[in-house]
């Protein structure tokens, strides 16, 4: 772990600072809080790709702390002249932004998995239809449909992705 973050530590502090406009301390928890993830994924973060990986969580951590902050009221009113975001721009980046996270992690499925997923939830098909048009019994479409929802999550919580 030491020697990953000697290699990736001052560019993910980098990248981490540029997404928070600066805030050192902000961007130092965010950095922690990847390496402790990285350190918690060991097993199965390959060392060559880990830059990637690292740059990703720490993007979402980012993302998910906003979204966090977004939530709640302002804690004091805006200064004179400036207006918040209008139009809901916001609302669409984070649907724009969650749909992107999303077919990454489905990338990260066994292919049995991922082809069950998009018959069952996005072309809204029946298990039945969904099992005559693969070939495969019903229960295995039911348990292709349990194994690759719980997989899915296991990929959105290894990049990051906290569910709310």
């Amino acid at each position: 772990m030491r020697a990953l973050y000697a290699q990736y530590g001052r560019s993910v502090l980098g990248r981490v600072l540029g997404l928070v406009h600066g805030d050192y301390q902000r961007a130092e928890d965010i950095v922690q809080e990847t390496f402790l993830r990285a350190w918690q994924h060991q097993d199965s973060l390959d060392p060559d790709r880990a830059a990637p990986w690292l740059h990703t969580v720490a993007h979402n951590l980012v993302v998910s702390a906003y979204r966090r902050s977004a939530a709640r009221p302002p804690e004091s009113p805006l200064p004179e002249g400036e207006l918040p975001l209008a139009g809901g721009g916001e609302a669409e980046l984070d649907r724009m932004l969650e749909r992107w996270q999303l077919v990454e992690a489905m990338r990260g499925l066994r292919p049995e998995h991922r082809e069950v997923l998009i018959e069952v939830y996005y072309l809204r098909r029946t298990v039945a239809e969904t099992a005559e048009r693969l070939g495969v019994p019903p229960g295995t479409v039911k348990s292709r449909c349990y194994y690759g929802l719980r997989a899915l999550r296991g990929v959105l919580e290894e990049k990051g992705v906290t569910s709310p």
